[in-house]
């Protein structure tokens, strides 16, 4: 024998060859038997034995090869194989000691008042009546920034201060339009008083009355350009009563919200209508989700909707109609109040979204169902063993399903060691 060469013990069963060799391990000496494994063609003299049986001598020559623990496990299998037919009967027989012998873990079903579907993704939004863009309404300099982004404001609040020359012309133009609606409304008065005693003709009187509605018409147009400008009514009212200029223009909150964004620097200088900060206020906010456009019919306004971290819910309030051309999918929006303030505008986040309610319908486990013939099963606790149920699915979420079936609530479900049990049933049906 020449060095490292291993030493091999053939064995002989009835016409299945296997060598093991004495140096090898456990599991490459079961893929040596398991290829040479002729089924039972070969034993010719024993054609005639029932598959079930055939299982039960396989599981047990396996158990030669396995380490101890496995081969326990594998030769409770085998017994279960041959104790007889199961599937007509649905229950597999199985005492507490062999459950724990094989791993068998349940879990208790749930009644699902609602089904979630599986994740989409879907971007956290600001409504849109909710968001302001605050511009300037004159040009000039920005003289001081008094925000930032992520602070709070409330409506009125100053924002920034721009010195603007243009400021300066439409308060000379509105004390100018107060001198001459001053002239025109005595003008206006002395000629009343004229007619009254006859000594004007009433043309004359028209005349200066229409001159009078003129002028403050004009007074109007320029205190409402002041107001637009950023000029509340008190600066209104202190500019006419001291008639001082001041070419420094206050900008304003129009709204109580969050600074969203800053989109102007100190010391630029700005024409009318350039932007300044974009505002919003947080509660609600929009969820914008795509949704496939098969999974529309699972769900319609007011159907619930669940982001899955940080775990708030919402309600959808539209269904869109377009199908975008890149994904084939629907913009479904849904609004959040309670929990808004755990979202942020831009984010994105996972949602699930709730597809109804159902009488008999539980959540299971996604490992508790079994899969056979194009049909599912669970596998149901029971003193004596397992009760075979079948299923029909409802919704696949992304950690359970939704199922309905003949349970009941607290039923005990296998949700580890189905494979063990899949197999003792099968076979033991043949």
């Amino acid at each position: 024998m020449k060095p490292g060469q291993s030493i091999t013990r053939p064995h002989s069963v009835g016409g299945w060859a296997a060598s093991r060799p004495s140096g090898g391990s456990a599991p490459q000496a079961l893929l040596r038997c398991c290829s040479a494994w002729q089924g039972p063609g070969a034993f010719p003299a024993s054609r005639a034995l029932p598959r079930r049986l055939w299982g039960a001598l396989g599981a047990a020559l396996l158990s030669i090869v396995l380490p101890i623990p496995s081969r326990k496990a594998i030769l409770i299998a085998a017994a279960l194989l041959a104790s007889g037919p199961l599937l007509a009967a649905e229950m597999i027989p199985m005492s507490q000691e062999q459950r724990q012998a094989m791993g068998v873990r349940t879990a208790p079903v749930a009644v699902a008042t609602e089904s979630w579907s599986v994740a989409y993704p879907a971007q956290v939004q600001v409504p849109t009546a909710q968001l302001r863009v605050v511009s300037t309404p004159l040009s000039g300099l920005l003289e001081s920034l008094l925000v930032a982004e992520g602070d709070a404001v409330k409506k009125g609040q100053k924002l920034a201060s721009i010195l603007s020359p243009e400021l300066l012309s439409l308060q000379r133009g509105y004390l100018q339009a107060l001198s001459q609606l001053d002239l025109a409304r005595s003008d206006w008065e002395r000629d009343r008083q004229l007619l009254e005693e006859g000594i004007i003709a009433e043309r004359r009187y028209q005349t200066t009355h229409a001159h009078y509605v003129q002028v403050r018409t004009e007074v109007e147009q320029s205190r409402q350009t002041l107001r637009l400008a950023g000029m509340d009514r008190s600066a209104l009212e202190r500019l006419a009563r001291e008639r001082q200029l001041s070419g420094t223009l206050t900008v304003r909150s129009p709204l109580d919200g969050v600074v969203l964004e800053r989109m102007a620097t100190l010391g630029q200088r700005l024409n009318a209508l350039d932007p300044l900060y974009r505002i919003g206020r947080l509660k609600p906010l929009w969820l914008e989700i795509h949704v496939p456009l098969e999974q529309l019919s699972q769900i319609g306004v007011g159907s619930t909707v669940r982001v899955r971290a940080p775990l708030v819910e919402g309600r959808v309030i539209t269904i869109g109609r377009m199908v975008h051309g890149g994904d084939q999918g629907v913009l479904v929006r849904a609004e959040v109040t309670d929990g808004a303030e755990r979202l942020h505008p831009g984010q994105f986040v996972e949602v699930e979204l709730a597809s109804g309610r159902a009488e008999r319908n539980y959540r299971i486990p996604l490992g508790a169902l079994v899969r056979q013939g194009g049909k599912a099963w669970v596998f149901v606790a029971r003193d004596e063993g397992f009760l075979v149920v079948p299923v029909i699915i409802r919704a696949e979420e992304s950690d359970a399903v939704v199922v309905s079936a003949d349970l009941e609530p607290g039923d005990q479900v296998v949700m580890a060691g189905t494979a063990a049990l899949k197999a003792a049933w099968l076979q033991g049906a043949e």
